[in-house]
């Protein structure tokens, strides 16, 4: 099995998680024996390690630092246990325990550099499958909308949000230093359709599942579905940006843009039924930005 082949079977697996009939057998079960959520650790430690097997890269402190990553966002679901009516600090807790080790490397000195791309890859697969375990099937909280469209909205409400916050985006990017003038792209048409595809699966819906169904939806649950919330959910979005290159560190003009975009995103998200919505817009802006400018 390849690097490939690897990371393929964790998209897979994520986007198995759509099928309503895995999401009710899951809360089912949950709900019945809720110690059997602590087969999820060991199990995705497993598939890291079988990924990490691939490289060569596999070694123990690795192993214990992935069956700790996965075990301690169990325990503070599990403290709680299943169902809940409303996010609790344990909640939003659990997210960051998720979302933070990721985004700030942890572990990379571990690996080697040749493999850390892939494997941080593989790494936030697995917090993303563990995040749809705990809060769709364990705590299974109203409003992550993580299903497939259900009506024309969800299909025309990227387009609108594009056309509304991409001039936008341009404009303030432009003025900002952070993007150059717009240019025509090289006329690949193939290699476009491929690279909207990849954006798609590959950064727009993990970090839509996080940002809007987990974090915003918590927000929203806890707090109400507020302009307050959207701006501090947007705003969230935006920090996480702020170690992201090119520029230098911190990059408080991607973290400007990427709040904006997040506000259009958190919108969209609002009037979908599902965060594929939110995700197809996420897409759009970044597909634009990486052959328009």
């Amino acid at each position: 099995m390849g690097q490939t082949t690897a990371q393929a079977l964790l998209l897979a697996a994520v986007l198995a998680f759509f099928a309503p009939a895995l999401q009710e057998g899951l809360r089912s079960v949950l709900r019945r024996r809720p110690a059997w959520i602590w087969i999820a650790p060991p199990l995705l430690t497993t598939v890291f390690c079988a990924a990490a097997l691939i490289p060569a890269v596999l070694s123990v402190p690795l192993l214990l630092l992935i069956l700790i990553y996965t075990s301690v966002p169990v325990l503070c679901a599990f403290l709680q246990g299943p169902g809940g009516s409303r996010p609790t600090a344990l909640d939003f807790l659990t997210v960051l325990l998720l979302w933070l080790p990721i985004e700030f490397g942890a572990g990379a000195r571990l690996i080697p550099r040749p493999a850390q791309g892939y494997l941080h890859s593989v790494a936030y697969g697995i917090a993303i499958i563990l995040g749809l375990v705990l809060f769709l099937g364990f705590r299974s909280f109203p409003g992550l909308k993580y299903n497939v469209p259900r009506h024309a909205g969800d299909y025309w409400l990227p387009l609108a949000g594009f056309a509304m916050v991409a001039p936008i985006l341009a404009v303030v990017g432009i003025a900002l230093g952070f993007i150059p003038f717009p240019h025509l792209p090289a006329p690949d048409v193939g290699r476009m359709a491929r690279m909207a595809g990849l954006i798609y699966v590959a950064t727009a819906l993990p970090e839509e599942i996080l940002f809007r169904a987990l974090i915003q939806n918590l927000m929203m649950q806890r707090f109400g579905e507020s302009a307050r919330t959207l701006l501090a959910a947007s705003f969230i979005f935006g920090c996480a940006h702020l170690d992201n290159g090119p520029q230098p560190l911190p990059n408080w003009r991607y973290m400007i843009l990427a709040a904006i975009a997040g506000l259009a995103y958190g919108k969209v998200f609002q009037k979908a039924s599902t965060v594929l919505s939110s995700a197809g817009l996420h897409m759009l802006v970044d597909w634009t930005k990486h052959f328009f400018f």
